[in-house]
């Protein structure tokens, strides 16, 4: 084959410039042939394509990384050679040649078990999910002492390893979190906030479900309701305990202290929960729980101790993980959207990140499932 030759044709056949959109009037006429090209045997690299394009290598990188300079004439002549050369970008070298590496980071807590948990496994599917559909990649990073220490949550920035991150299950004793006060570092504090709402950050609305769950338990006739909270410096588990005081005292009731106990967010912690609860006071006929894990530890002990669920005690939680439906007795509880939650926290970092908004700061609407673990206030002698 005439190389020469044919690269002659395909110049001929796109007379634009390869840099811009400059050009005389009437010039805009692009015809492609489907001259055979030199396919060299072996991976392809971006100067085989630059050559059978007739194009240099800075052009074919520029037409990769969508750079608004190349005119798109230009962009369509090396796209269509990409494609008959069957060339596959290096990824990695693009992102360093770029801007972007068109990749987030998830940063989770340093707890056992947390990929298994629930709770993270709805929210990281709604960001997998979204990431997918943006063309962007997710990595995940537990913010461990030693990491924290040695800055490694801002070197992820520093050295070009990620574009932004979602970072979830922290609250306000995560004081490194304070580091992105600045919006240097595009991040999002997901379903939480941070003091002074100095962070951006999304969560569901705790206070409403709180408000939802609170006037169930009174309309059924109960009056001494416990609450299993966790996490009191938790802005949005303060939310929860304060509506559960708030609305007592708004019914006439005065709460105890005693009428709370921490559940630790676990299952083993509700039950220990429950049984210093009914133990300090036997004519407790309802229990608000601040997730769904120390609502099922709460039930356990119920019925391991002869107590019935919801005849004797009513019980509430805080999640509405999918498997609760099947649970013996089924778990009424305050639905958070968690998976939705993770989709939109996707969106707005990269919305951060490419400029798009320069805050977020919203609260997802959150509604109270009715099951079989709560009913009215059962008559007593």
């Amino acid at each position: 084959m005439d190389y020469n030759k044919s690269v002659q044709e395909t110049k001929a056949s796109v007379r634009l410039a390869d840099q811009g959109d400059e050009r005389p009037p009437g010039e805009m006429v692009v015809k492609f042939t489907d001259t055979p090209v030199d396919k060299p045997s072996g991976k392809v690299n971006i100067r085989e394509v630059a050559r059978q394009a007739g194009v240099s290598t800075a052009t074919v990188s520029m037409v990769l990384n969508e750079n608004p300079r190349i005119s798109r004439a230009t962009q369509l002549k090396v796209q269509r050679m990409i494609e008959r050369m069957g060339y596959q970008p290096n990824r990695l070298a693009q992102s360093l040649s770029s801007r972007y590496t068109q990749v987030i980071a998830v940063l989770l807590p340093p707890l056992r078990h947390a990929l298994a948990d629930a709770y993270f496994g709805e929210i990281i599917s709604g960001i997998a999910d979204r990431a997918g559909k943006l063309g962007q990649k997710m990595i995940i990073e537990q913010a461990k002492p030693q990491f924290i220490k040695e800055s490694k949550h801002i070197e992820l920035y520093e050295r070009r390893y990620v574009d932004g991150v979602l970072a979830l299950g922290f609250n306000e004793k995560h004081a490194f979190l304070r580091d992105f006060a600045g919006r240097q570092y595009p991040m999002i504090l997901v379903d939480n906030r941070f003091g002074g709402n100095i962070l951006d950050c999304l969560h569901c609305d705790y206070r409403g479900g709180a408000e939802q769950a609170m006037n169930f338990l009174l309309q059924l006739g109960h009056r001494v309701i416990g609450m299993i909270y966790a996490a009191p410096e938790s802005p949005t588990a303060r939310d929860v305990t304060e509506v559960y005081a708030r609305r007592l005292r708004e019914a006439g009731i005065a709460p105890l202290q005693s009428w709370m106990s921490d559940g630790c967010f676990t299952d083993e912690g509700g039950a220990a929960a429950a049984g210093e609860l009914i133990s300090r006071h036997p004519e407790m006929t309802a229990l608000l729980c601040g997730n769904d894990k120390m609502a099922l530890g709460a039930i356990r002990y119920l019925v391991e101790h002869g107590h019935r669920v919801p005849q004797d005690v009513s019980v509430i939680g805080f999640d509405d993980l999918q498997h609760l439906a099947y649970a013996n007795p089924s778990l009424t509880t305050v639905h958070l959207p968690l998976y939705e939650l993770g989709v939109l926290a996707c969106g707005r970092l990269v919305e951060l990140i490419h400029g798009k908004t320069d805050r977020v700061y919203e609260v997802l609407p959150t509604h109270l499932v009715l099951r079989e673990s709560t009913g009215i206030v059962p008559h007593r002698d």
